[in-house]
């Protein structure tokens, strides 16, 4: 089973923000990467099948499949970690998160199911999926 990862989205207040970003940047159909300070330990296992789900505004509501994991070093000689993604953006079930730094692991079991048109959802505007959250009724 694949262990994924989650992280803050910072600066990102919606879906719609993080996808016009990635098209700006990389285009629909290319990769991109995040960089961070710390290298997963458990990389084989995120690697076999492995995502990152962003966190937008307390809660997991996007992810995107990790392709390749890269260490490196800055133009300053300080160890970094390059999570290669995949160019898709797949819509989650909304899953409340409490505010942390860096990235946690999220065990399969733990992550939120991905929003499609059968299970319903994947149309909904954030503002309206947030309240349904909150009412319990998600």
């Amino acid at each position: 089973m694949p262990l994924h990862l989650v992280k803050l989205c910072v600066g990102v207040d919606a879906v719609e923000q993080l996808t016009a970003w990635r098209n700006q940047v990389a285009g629909r159909s290319e990769p991109t990467f995040h960089v961070t300070r710390m290298a997963p330990k458990r990389k084989d296992e995120i690697l076999d099948g492995g995502s990152l789900y962003w966190v937008i505004k307390h809660v997991i509501k996007v992810r995107q499949s990790i392709i390749k994991i890269e260490e490196f070093r800055d133009l300053d000689g300080i160890k970094r970690c390059k999570i290669w993604l995949g160019p898709e953006l797949v819509r989650t079930a909304p899953a409340p998160r409490r505010p942390f730094q860096g990235w946690r692991y999220l065990k399969p079991e733990d992550a939120p199911a991905d929003l499609t048109k059968q299970s319903g959802g994947e149309d909904l505007p954030d503002e309206l999926r947030r309240k349904l959250i909150e009412l319990g009724a998600w």
